[in-house]
């Protein structure tokens, strides 16, 4: 029994002596009996017979407490019941130094975190860790702390005290869970700064090394410095070419670093059948505005794995990105096949109750969603019928913004605009986050039917009202393009940069617009490399600075980037810079083919139908 633990039982009697002392009118209490453990009124009487042996022939242990240390122990307990913490505090503490007991300092450590007092808890762990230089928990506790109160110059010390005191084949467990601690710290770049050294120090030793590799990759990616994760995280491939972990990281890396792409499609060359890689790959692919690409990993995920539902829904999705209304069309009903139909038996109880729980609900929610962007594929086609019939089968909540939406759209685009907007207006919205949402949606199908000032008044009487929402002004400064008011624009997309630097979206906007004007091109192709900075690989950016080398004349660099893009994101208003590009370059030829193709796949989109006019280009 440690001291702490006998301490809190001889202060369960010395306080139940008080009580005693002081109910004055509470009656004589009845004279113990003679055993000193009180029988169980249930027991049986040969139990309560044999009592009084067991308890004579137990070995009696004494308490090393002696007075003072007692009295102490219970004046700092009875000064925390009395609401002084910090007397508490300073009385424990001088106990548990005086005595070196593990349990004490963790009593110490928890009436200052009690207190809300993180100085006096560090104090406490530090003391704890001087007295007792073995303890793992003592070294642990003071890491925590320190990372908790946001102190990561003071990490590092202590994590080499508790690593020099921890086996080797443990210490790259210690590493790992470094990310962890500190991955909502609010100041990233000091974590960086704070470890580098002694990351530095465990990669070159072998034990530690893949962990530390992979720890100052991690802290370096939270810290936006993308370049220095990369390097970390292609050394760890290099060095460890059987974990996968470098390959995830270099997933993440891949939104912000396009050269991180050649570690992935790398190992899916040497390996295409690791699918779970694959599909990670699919996905930032997806997420970096790259439906093309993303579409041609999910068709082969399709292939390998044909029952496999979900990534039928991704390929059906991305294909209606692309406007392939068939593709996603016959991806998305291979995927209503597959609904709810396992690839193969569940193997184990957790996925056996795991389909249990799920069941019927999960099923249906797919459905739905199946449903929705079967809908979507037939209003893309014009079969407007087919598309309400579908959206009719979807039995969802009321107010479900989605199926809402799509159902205005089909209003809309039977000329029923306004009951489309009354549909969306109509909308239950308590919540600001559900109004802002409704305001998008509305905006979204005015901006479809081409209703640029009233989508415009609906963005600005809602930027009134959330001044600070940098997404909601930045759509208002695109209607504010639509309806030609370039410095209103300009204007605009200047405060979403000041609330929000890192929207990368308003310095492409504002570079574009200065690029399609002709003006000021070379603070146009900053704009754009800033927001390229942010985005590295996104087409519509690529597209924006492909677009401003052409017009600053260099047709090469200008091919190159657009067909870049045009090549990751086929989409109409890319292909009608591309197409002029070539044109420009006497590639006439491929341009109408660049052309027909764009218009066959969007026939209604205004920047293309423009540019063909201008060149006098047929359809």
């Amino acid at each position: 029994m440690s001291a702490l633990a006998r301490h809190r039982w001889w202060l369960s009697v010395a306080l139940a002596l008080s009580c005693a002392a002081h109910a004055q009118s509470a009656p004589e209490p009845a004279a113990p009996a003679a055993s000193a453990t009180p029988a169980d009124p249930a027991a049986p009487a040969s139990d309560a017979a044999s009592a009084p042996e067991a308890a004579a022939s137990a070995p009696i242990v004494n308490s090393d407490i002696d007075a003072p240390l007692f009295y102490q122990l219970l004046v700092g307990e009875l000064e925390l019941q009395g609401g002084q913490p910090g007397v508490a505090y300073q009385v424990m503490l001088d106990a548990a130094r005086r005595t070196g007991d593990e349990e004490l300092f963790r009593r110490v450590v928890q009436i200052a975190l009690q207190a809300r007092a993180g100085d006096q808890a560090v104090i406490a762990a530090r003391a704890w860790r001087d007295a007792v230089p073995e303890s793992l928990e003592a070294h642990r506790t003071l890491i925590q702390l320190l990372a908790l109160l946001n102190r990561p110059a003071e990490v590092p010390p202590a994590l080499r005290s508790l690593m020099a005191i921890t086996p080797a084949a443990d210490r790259a467990g210690l590493l790992a869970g470094l990310p962890g601690l500190f991955q909502r710290n609010p100041e990233p770049a000091r974590v960086q700064e704070a470890f580098e050294p002694l990351l530095r120090e465990a990669a070159a030793k072998p034990e530690t090394r893949f962990a530390a590799l992979m720890v100052a990759a991690r802290f370096a990616q939270l810290a936006g410095n993308y370049e220095t994760a990369l390097v970390h995280t292609r050394a760890a491939a290099k060095d460890f070419p059987d974990r996968d972990e470098p390959l995830g990281m270099a997933l993440e890396l891949l939104p912000h670093r396009p050269e991180a792409e050649a570690l992935i499609t790398a190992e899916l060359q040497a390996h295409p059948d690791k699918q779970s890689l694959r599909i990670g790959y699919g996905r930032a692919l997806a997420r970096a505005q790259r439906p093309a690409d993303a579409a041609r990993e999910f068709r082969i995920l399709t292939q390998e794995a044909p029952d496999v539902a979900g990534h039928w829904l991704a390929l059906g999705s991305l294909e209606l990105d692309l406007q392939h209304p068939e593709a996603a069309e016959q991806a998305l009903q291979r995927y209503m096949t597959l609904v709810g139909k396992p690839p193969g038996p569940p193997t184990t109880l957790a996925e056996r109750a795991s389909d249990a729980i799920g069941g019927l609900i999960q099923e249906r929610e797919l459905r739905q969603q199946g449903q929705l962007l079967l809908a979507q594929a037939a209003e893309m086609r014009g079969d407007l019928k087919t598309a309400e019939a579908r959206l009719s089968k979807i039995d969802a909540a009321p107010g479900n913004l989605d199926i809402t939406y799509r159902r205005a759209s089909l209003l809309a685009r039977q000329g029923k605009l306004d009951q489309g907007l009354k549909l969306l207006r109509e909308m239950p919205a308590e919540r600001d986050q559900d109004r802002r949402a409704q305001v998008l949606a509305e905006s979204q199908l005015l901006r479809d039917n081409r209703q640029w000032q009233a989508a415009y008044d609906v963005l600005a009487q809602a930027s009134a009202k959330s001044p600070e929402d940098a997404d909601l002004i930045y759509e208002q400064s695109m209607m504010a393009e639509k309806l030609g008011r370039a410095d209103e624009m300009e204007t605009l997309l200047q405060k979403v940069i000041q609330l929000k630097p890192q929207h990368y979206h308003a310095y492409n906007a504002l570079g574009y617009s200065l690029a399609d004007r002709n003006q000021r091109l070379d603070e146009a192709r900053d704009l754009i490399s800033k927001a390229l900075s942010f985005a590295p690989g996104e087409p519509f950016i690529v597209d924006s600075m492909g677009w401003v080398e052409f017009r600053l004349g260099r047709l090469g660099e200008a091919e190159r980037l657009l067909r870049q893009a045009y090549g990751s994101r086929p989409d109409a208003e890319i292909a009608a810079h591309l197409g002029e590009v070539l044109w420009a370059a006497g590639q006439k030829d491929e341009a109408r083919r660049v052309f027909a193709d764009a218009a066959k796949r969007d026939p209604r989109n205004e920047a293309l139908a423009a540019t063909m006019q201008r060149l006098q280009v047929r359809p």
